[in-house]
């Protein structure tokens, strides 16, 4: 059994790999396979976080540190990887190489939206003048937007980078049990993704913020993006809406 997992997935190729293209290969499947899946889950799923009091407690911040930071990392590693590999490139580009460089192009374009996203504003924001208008709370062009894009782009990239770590697996001839961690691994996210959805867990972001009172400008507006829930103030009960 021990001979099975550690045999190339291809067994008419050796797997051999140096110094650089290992340590890329850490970097990219630790940044993409692991930490931005996770960072996306906890945006999506634990804006309100089991046994807080919402809507009298408003915007816990935790899943947005664990977005960021989980996301900076994942670009800090990617820049990593790709200056590992860059000084040994001799080899013809390869559907991997393109995709990688993709996934990078792409990751940048994320961060633009992020950095242009707009203004907070509400009550706990207020614009200079102390008045609560902001992008985020008035839910503006520019931030509804943004939030489609993100989203859109978000799990397309997730998609695009799963299939590049799986061409680069190929390409190295890595061997069986990586294939079965990574494997195992994505099945279980999928099947967590599955299980939080089902249980009503993707709250809209406004409302996690701000919370389900008609007066506010946003909460006039159905949650953005797909199956994401909002709750009406009257009666408690949430629905789940996609974007107009």
């Amino acid at each position: 059994m021990w001979d099975w997992l550690t045999s190339p997935i291809d067994p008419g190729r050796a797997h051999e790999v140096g110094f650089a293209i290992s340590w890329h290969a850490r970097c990219m499947v630790l940044g993409w396979g692991v930490l931005a899946p996770l960072a996306v889950i906890a945006a999506r799923f634990f804006k309100v976080l089991p046994g807080q009091d919402w809507p009298k407690e408003l915007d816990n911040q935790r899943w947005w540190r664990a977005h960021w930071i989980g996301q900076a990392l994942v670009v800090g590693l990617s820049i990593f990887g790709l200056a590992l590999v860059l000084p040994s490139r001799g080899d013809a580009m390869s559907l991997h190489n393109w995709l990688g460089y993709l996934v990078l192009v792409t990751m940048v374009v994320q961060v633009l939206l992020g950095v242009f996203r707009g203004t907070k504003g509400g009550p706990t924001a207020p614009a200079a003048d102390g008045s609560p208008r902001g992008d985020h709370y008035d839910m503006t062009t520019r931030r509804q937007a943004f939030e489609i894009l993100h989203k859109l782009i978000g799990y397309a990239l997730l998609l695009l980078a799963i299939l590049t770590i799986a061409l680069g697996l190929w390409k190295a001839n890595a061997p069986i049990w990586m294939w079965l961690v990574v494997l195992v691994w994505w099945a279980g996210l999928i099947a967590g993704f599955i299980l939080l959805q089902r249980r009503g867990m993707a709250v809209d972001t406004y409302q996690a913020i701000w919370g389900n009172d008609p007066d506010h400008p946003g909460n006039r507006r159905h949650a953005p993006g797909w199956g994401m829930r909002r709750f009406d103030k009257t009666t408690g009960k949430g629905d789940t809406r996609c974007s107009e």
